[in-house]
């Protein structure tokens, strides 16, 4: 049997923990504690940034479930993925969004690869480094997909380098994203959210009897309208009284990065990925206005998103609307993410690949 090295300092990694029945990876160096759920779609579950003991990312009301111990009483496309959704970052591929059927494969909401066990292996560890590589082959559709996260000594950047691999002999279409749901504490008010110079585009049909939004409505950010016509800036978080439940696209990219900062706890979240992939940014609101299944009232949270494709209706419609990305047979296709923490109040002008924040 193999047994790590057990520092105490620096970077370190260990794969030998279990959370709620599930296999649990956790990274950490003196800025960062990352836990991973390798058993449930390796999601990212914490992402705590140590000096103010902040954890960005939003968990759901039920939080995680042994899925070994839990047995579904439906066979709904949108209930089997909804009853173990804890929050956090999920990768989500072949499909993004609602249920929809490609060819004879059903794929449900997100579709396959964040409901399933990944496999992990420590591939560097040591004071100044350390990495994991998760991979796993999808049940209904032929992709194999790896991704290494990174973490190096007294830096607050995750590293996430990505590969998605189309093992079948046909081209096949999916969706392919990053769903980064943010939450309370972190989450208030107070936040304000930056992006580069990019346009809103609502979601095509009123989604929720609380969404407010106009449908379908194309502006340019930060600025688009309610549906009483009220001008209204969506990079400004509002509070949990607003009770609204709405979804935006974000597109026109020219370098792929979005920032949030609490401008009352002085700290912020970032992100940057290549926009020649993830072409959009989903923003989904779910402030205090998700009444009914599944949420009840209870939530407090924002989802954004770099996926490839929209809009968040399923497979199906990307494809219809050709945002799908299509995997030649045997095609191979690479992208790396970066996610940093930081403490600020100026607002964020620039996110690079390195993680590298500039300012204004």
């Amino acid at each position: 049997m193999h047994y790590q090295n057990e520092r105490n300092y620096g970077c370190r990694v260990s794969d030998s923990w279990t959370y709620r029945g599930l296999k649990t990876v956790i990274l950490e160096n003196e800025l960062l504690k990352i836990v991973i759920l390798a058993d449930k779609g390796a999601d990212i579950y914490q992402f705590v940034f140590k000096p103010l003991d902040v954890d960005f990312l939003w968990r759901s009301p039920w939080g995680v479930r042994d899925t070994s111990r839990f047995i579904p009483t439906t066979g709904d496309g949108v209930g089997n993925w909804m009853d173990t959704y804890e929050g956090g970052w999920q990768t989500v591929f072949p499909g993004g969004g609602f249920p929809s059927k490609y060819g004879e494969a059903d794929l449900g909401l997100h579709a396959e690869a964040n409901t399933m066990p990944w496999d992990s292996v420590i591939t560097e560890d040591n004071v100044d480094k350390v990495s994991v590589k998760f991979s796993v082959r999808t049940y209904r559709t032929p992709f194999y997909f790896e991704k290494t996260l990174t973490l190096e000594r007294n830096s607050s950047v995750l590293y996430v380098d990505q590969v998605l691999i189309n093992e079948g002999e046909e081209d096949i279409h999916c969706v392919w994203g990053e769903h980064i749901a943010l939450g309370a504490p972190f989450l208030d008010s107070s936040c304000v959210i930056y992006v580069p110079d990019v346009n809103i585009l609502n979601h095509p049909t009123k989604m929720h009897e609380n969404s407010k939004l106009e449908p379908g409505l194309k502006t340019k950010w930060p600025y688009t309208k309610l549906q009483d016509g009220t001008k209204h800036d969506l990079s400004k978080v509002p509070g949990k009284e607003f009770r609204a439940y709405d979804q935006s696209y974000l597109e026109g990219f020219d370098k792929g990065w979005y920032a949030i900062t609490n401008h009352h706890k002085k700290v912020g979240f970032g992100v940057s990925y290549p926009s020649d992939l993830y072409k959009y940014l989903w923003y989904w609101q779910s402030l205090g206005g998700g009444f009914g299944y599944p949420w009840y009232g209870r939530t407090y949270n924002i989802g954004l998103e770099p996926f490839t494709s929209i809009t968040n209706e399923g497979l199906q419609t990307a494809i219809d609307n050709k945002t799908a990305l299509l995997m030649k047979a045997g095609q191979r296709v690479e992208a790396s993410i970066t996610a940093v923490a930081y403490t600020s109040e100026l607002p964020v002008s620039k996110i690079d690949a390195r993680g590298n924040l500039s300012f204004s």
